[in-house]
């Protein structure tokens, strides 16, 4: 089997990322001024000369877009390749990267093509081809809203839909946000897991520790992003210094020779990976994590919808949970464009399809219809 030609699909959709303003105030950065934008998604046909069709968006909820040129050298590399080999593929492509000078990762959406040829060929779910799983996925959920009883009342409808793990994304100061970590752990009882993403914060060093030991006491379950993924010797005293696991890298994540220096200079507990950057590297990582007892963290729905990351979920062992937003904007929205079945939680858990390959369910016609060009 060779690949016969790449395509793109194109769709323009409301964008995730509003534009907005930032403004500073007591020592915090906060948005105004925010307008809904429309933007593009982009989905990739990896076509074979004996009619199998891999099929991915080349993002996720961010970055869903490929360039003309990307796409010129993509196929320039791959096209006349046996599908099926994918690790040679992901390695030389990776190899290319520095020389086509693209970011890293530039060519995930590709390699997820790959997963999915393969799992039509096998009649196997990706998760199957990974670990013959296919249980249910547990998810969390993302509670917010503009103040603390708005957050509140939010929380609880989460777990009203039956969910028992909840993350914040509390943008204020340190002193603010330690005291509705209180609130909230009061509000919710003890028996729900609470999560604390940081990524809107501007916490110094002794501040996150001061956090990171109030977060402890409330057993919450992780404190994500409480740094500049950069910031390598920050990182580095404060895993030292927290008892609370410290998740880290979403900035980095592209990047899996960067995540593994982390981890070896034990700047994080936990990493974050987007497989849009390529389910053999996602995969690859987290069987060197596994190795020496750290968890991968899935972040969003990793394309198609969430369809990449409820499969990713189930097959790797050491990860926990699938990221569910509840406004709709990283699932169902792909009916916008024609999928049938987006994997939404029921009861905070995402039955996964039997379909082979990434479980995906389109009406092509709508598909068609809706696209507004092909490259």
């Amino acid at each position: 089997m060779k690949i016969k030609d790449i395509k793109v699909s194109e769709f323009e959709i409301k964008d995730n990322t509003p534009y907005f303003k930032l403004r500073k105030t007591n020592k915090s950065w906060e948005k105004y001024d925010l307008k809904s934008t429309m933007g593009y998604v982009h989905v990739m046909h990896v076509m074979t000369d004996e009619g199998l069709e891999g099929i991915c968006t080349v993002g996720d909820a961010r970055y869903t877009t490929m360039t003309e040129n990307a796409l010129a050298h993509l196929k320039h590399l791959t096209v006349g390749k046996d599908p099926t080999k994918k690790e040679y593929l992901f390695d030389m492509l990776t190899k290319a990267t520095r020389m086509v000078f693209m970011p890293p990762g530039w060519f995930g959406g590709f390699d997820n093509c790959l997963w999915d040829i393969e799992g039509q060929m096998k009649g196997k779910s990706v998760s199957a081809l990974i670990s013959n799983n296919s249980e249910q996925v547990k998810a969390y959920y993302n509670y917010r809203g503009p103040h603390l009883n708005a957050l509140i009342d939010d929380a609880n409808v989460g777990i009203g839909k039956g969910f028992t793990v909840l993350k914040d994304h509390f943008a204020w100061n340190a002193t603010q946000n330690m005291k509705s970590f209180e609130a909230i752990r009061a509000a919710v009882g003890e028996d729900i897991i609470l999560l604390h993403d940081a990524a809107a914060c501007s916490y110094s060093l002794d501040e996150a520790v001061q956090v990171a030991k109030q977060l402890s006491q409330l057993n919450f379950g992780w404190f994500e992003e409480p740094l500049n993924d950069r910031e390598l010797g920050s990182l580095k005293t404060l895993c030292s210094q927290s008892d609370v696991p410290i998740l880290a890298l979403e900035t980095l994540m592209n990047d899996f020779v960067i995540m593994r220096e982390w981890v070896r200079e034990r700047a994080v507990n936990m990493v974050r990976g987007n497989a849009r950057h390529g389910t053999t590297g996602i995969i690859r990582i987290a069987e060197d994590l596994a190795r020496i007892g750290m968890k991968i963290e899935l972040n969003g729905p990793g394309g198609l919808f969430g369809h990449v990351h409820a499969q990713l979920v189930a097959g790797i062992g050491n990860t926990s949970y699938y990221e569910y937003f509840p406004d709709g904007s990283r699932d169902t929205i792909g009916k916008e464009i024609g999928l049938q079945n987006p994997p939404v939680p029921v009861k905070g858990e995402i039955k996964l399809t039997e379909r082979p390959g990434w479980g995906y369910e389109f009406d092509w016609e709508y598909f068609n219809k809706k696209r507004v060009r092909v490259f």
